[in-house]
């Protein structure tokens, strides 16, 4: 798998890049399990990981850190990102937080929890509504500049907020991290995906496969997809997991895999492998748009 500038700033990523929303508290038990998720990636040349201070009940990045030493595999090799933002009110409700305090200690953390002195890109997950971008944009901006995070990115903003935020930064937001897939091409139609383009960037897609609806889907638009899928992947040797990655690549979009399955998490890198013929993507585009 090659390597991709993810902007015209860097850094240079792995054309699929994997995250561990999807690994939960009880997950983390199986080390084992964990582990060799971990050195299937590498191995495949996944060189980018998406963490998160809230993902696997906050767990996550210190048990990565372990992980890579374990293996034996060096930092300075992988392209580390983490995020904060979306985290639980004392209700149990979610809620969003860019206020600086919370924004520094998130990135402190990150560190300590990693075992690094630099996360490679620090992203802002969810628009905070009551946060003053102003000082959004001061905390984020020192971090840089004390050589704690190389560079900044966003996760689900509207190309509004995308905007609001770039006009008080002076280093550029180097992606933004969107959902996007054949059950939900959004971001084709509302000007996120032209508007990351714009910048010179590429989007981080996350649920590429609409959180296996497109394998598994029985009825509806899910169904029919899923077919056309099977029917043109005849034509490339590939399964419909593979037609459906390549289809977003050809966007130029990078995808985030969330799977566990290690050979879920090979379909996705090969997908890299082979490309759609024009014609064979509009069909699926226009499913998209009007099954």
């Amino acid at each position: 798998m090659r390597n991709v500038l993810l902007s015209d700033s860097g850094p240079k990523v792995s054309q699929a890049i994997y995250g561990f929303w999807r690994w939960k508290d009880e997950d983390l038990k199986q080390q084992d399990e964990f582990s060799g998720v971990v050195k299937h990636c590498v191995d495949l040349g996944v060189n980018t990981f998406d963490l998160a201070d809230i993902y696997g009940g906050g767990k996550i990045e210190t048990i990565f850190s372990t992980t890579l030493k374990t293996l034996g595999i060096s930092r300075k090799d992988l392209i580390l990102f983490s995020k904060c933002g979306l985290k639980t009110s004392t209700a149990g409700k979610k809620m969003v937080d860019h206020s600086p305090t919370y924004i520094k200690n998130s990135i402190e953390n990150s560190l300590k929890n990693l075992g690094t002195d630099y996360l490679d890109i620090f992203l802002l997950n969810y628009f905070d509504h009551l946060a003053d971008p102003e000082q959004t944009a001061m905390v984020l901006s020192e971090a840089v500049n004390a050589g704690k995070i190389k560079h900044i990115g966003i996760a689900n903003f509207t190309v509004f907020q995308h905007q609001l935020l770039a006009s008080y930064l002076s280093k550029p937001i180097v992606t933004n991290h969107i959902e996007m897939n054949l059950m939900n091409v959004t971001a084709l139609q509302d000007g996120r995906l032209d508007y990351i383009k714009q910048q010179f960037s590429k989007a981080l897609v996350w649920s590429p496969l609409a959180g296996g609806l497109i394998l598994e889907g029985m009825e509806g638009k899910a169904f029919v997809l899923k077919a056309k899928l099977k029917q043109i992947g005849k034509k490339y040797g590939s399964n419909i997991e593979q037609t459906a990655v390549a289809w977003l690549m050809q966007l130029d979009t990078l995808p985030i895999i969330g799977s566990q399955s290690k050979e879920r998490i090979s379909n996705v890198c090969s997908a890299s492998s082979f490309k759609l013929s024009n014609e064979d993507w509009y069909e699926l585009y226009d499913l998209a748009i009007n099954a």
